[in-house]
């Protein structure tokens, strides 16, 4: 008898235990969509490339409520971001942006970098060993393996066990591959030859049907055909005026002056690379931006998908116009009435609210050398080829051994390892006699041995940025700091970048949406804060090379 009631007490125990381990069972597989961690469904990574950060308020009384005005007025702005290393250029800053780290760590050390060991240059997208998707050219034959560190899109895929889907858009390669990193289910970037947005075997074997979809609208051509003008009157722009324009801005071919309008329908010539210096390569961007969203079912998942896009022609046109243009205006005028209209179609289509974006730049860009001169401003350029060739010449004449210098690519100086090697050649001396070469040049502030750069006179924020843009494997062995206002370049109109000056480093970062609160910080962030300010938000791991930190002033402090 007392056998059978031990017996029925332990059934009893055993079948509540059951019970009760079945409705916690139950409860953990109906259950987390309540209790599960607040995410944004969609982040949306803007890089306007070449946007200095006055930008953001030189034009400010020319746009729309929509674009740049709703980032400020509804957004968190870091008013004081600056980039981290030197050189500043494309590769590099969007690789800088997604992964926290500087060329030191991720080893993408400029868009074109010298492999020391080889002595061979290498496109910092290049890969060998993939083909083109939707394109027989070889601009189709591009990766991110070059890339030695994760990105925080590769951390979200990890993070997500592959579920987060991550595509990058650009019209330039690497502004498509870079930022997507590792594990991204796509990268696209424009084809000149097709006049196609291909990607490669790399992520794929055939173009999606949305893609091949937005190919077939032949969307280039329809552009061009529109010629450039002002988007408003000519005599309500700010910039130069065209009486002027000849002496600081690039001409397109097959014209006699950069005035407007741009007979880009008369130009083209079915030749549809046109298009990335003109307005029109960001509007297309964004038009592919917005089918990818559609295609993808982006924001549609049930864990928090990533846009990651580069609005390359504000570069294009920067280069050939420089900062001080009517054509430089018009493209960010028109650049901010093509992010209204995006912002309006995620507002439609994931929903206001449900999605989070920022927007910064890879780099700034220098004033025309000119321009500044004409102005009574300090500056000037510097012609690095002329400067690689009288320096072989002085180290042959001393050595006996031709081209001893191979590159002056990213203001650093590559020797040529194999013939100091084969030789028998001290390269300490070699380099002491470049740097002796370089410091009597008057566009020259210091010329730094990579090897030394502690042990250099050089002001402190100089010597970090030099340290973090060193990488030993792909970097040369003297960095070249150039004076305030000089630029490396060989014609007279346009600018470039690639310097440690404000109007290179100093970039915009808006943060706006799911997540962010709204004001401003006027306290030093870095490039290198954006990475882990997203991984923040997004609550997973950092990339593994970053050295950031979160700008915690711009999340809300979601309750878990």
């Amino acid at each position: 008898m007392k056998f059978k009631y031990l017996l029925l007490i332990s059934l009893s125990v055993t079948a509540i235990s059951v019970s009760a381990q079945k409705r916690k069972t139950a409860t953990l597989q109906t259950a987390p969509a309540a209790n599960s961690l607040p995410r944004p469904k969609l982040v949306v990574g803007l890089v306007v490339d070449q946007m200095r950060w006055d930008y953001l308020y030189r034009y400010y009384d020319r746009y729309q409520t929509g674009g740049f005005k709703r980032l400020l007025n509804d957004g968190f702005t870091c008013e004081n971001t600056n980039i981290d290393y030197i050189p500043t250029v494309t590769a590099a800053g969007h690789t800088c942006i997604y992964t926290g780290a500087v060329p030191a760590v991720h080893g993408i050390a400029g868009n074109d970098f010298i492999i020391q060991a080889t002595g061979k240059s290498m496109y910092c997208t290049d890969d060998s060993t993939v083909r083109a998707v939707g394109s027989t050219s070889k601009a189709g034959q591009m990766s991110p393996r070059n890339l030695l560190v994760t990105t925080v899109t590769d951390e979200l895929r990890l993070a997500t066990n592959f579920r987060s889907k991550v595509i990058g858009i650009a019209l330039k390669d690497r502004g498509g591959i870079l930022p997507a990193g590792h594990s991204a289910n796509a990268a696209y970037w424009f084809d000149d030859a097709s006049g196609n947005w291909i990607s490669s075997t790399y992520y794929m074997t055939d173009l999606p049907a949305w893609t091949k979809k937005f190919n077939d609208q032949k969307i280039p051509e329809k552009y061009l055909k529109q010629d450039w003008n002002t988007l408003y009157p000519i005599n309500t722009y700010l910039q130069s005026a065209p009486d002027n324009s000849d002496r600081y801005e690039g001409k397109f071919p097959g014209t006699a002056s950069p005035t407007f309008p741009v007979k880009t329908s008369e130009l083209y010539n079915g030749k549809m690379g046109m298009i990335r210096s003109t307005p029109y390569g960001n509007s297309m961007t964004l038009d592919l931006a917005k089918a990818a969203v559609e295609g993808e079912q982006l924001g549609k998942n049930t864990v928090t998908d990533f846009l990651a896009v580069s609005l390359s022609s504000t570069d294009y046109v920067g280069h050939q116009f420089g900062p001080n243009s009517v054509e430089a205006e018009d493209t960010y005028l028109r650049l901010d009435r093509d992010l209204a209209s995006f912002f309006s179609y995620l507002d439609a289509t994931v929903g206001k609210g449900n999605y989070s974006v920022f927007l910064t730049a890879d780099h700034g860009a220098a004033h025309n050398a000119t321009f500044l001169t004409d102005h009574n401003i300090p500056a000037g350029t510097w012609n690095d080829a002329d400067a690689q060739k009288e320096m072989n010449k002085l180290l042959e004449d001393k050595y006996k051994v031709k081209n001893l210098v191979i590159s002056m690519d990213n203001y650093q100086v590559n020797l040529n390892n194999a013939a100091i090697q084969k030789e028998g050649l001290n390269e300490e001396l070699l380099k002491l006699d470049c740097i002796q070469y370089l410091q009597k040049q008057p566009a020259i502030a210091f010329a730094v041995d990579m090897q030394k750069v502690q042990a250099t006179t050089v002001p402190e924020e100089l010597r970090y940025r030099i340290i973090n843009g060193y990488n030993r494997e792909h970097s040369g062995v003297i960095q070249i700091v150039l004076k305030s206002g000089w630029y490396s370049g060989h014609g007279a109109t346009g600018t470039t970048h690639g310097t440690w000056s404000p109007y290179d480093t100093h970039i915009p970062l808006v943060f706006m949406g799911w997540g962010i609160k709204h004001g401003s910080l006027t306290r030093q962030t870095h490039m290198t804060d954006i990475a882990p300010t997203v991984a923040s938000l997004l609550h997973i791991q950092a990339p593994n090379g970053n050295i950031g930190k979160t700008i915690s002033e711009a999340l809300v402090q979601e309750k878990l």
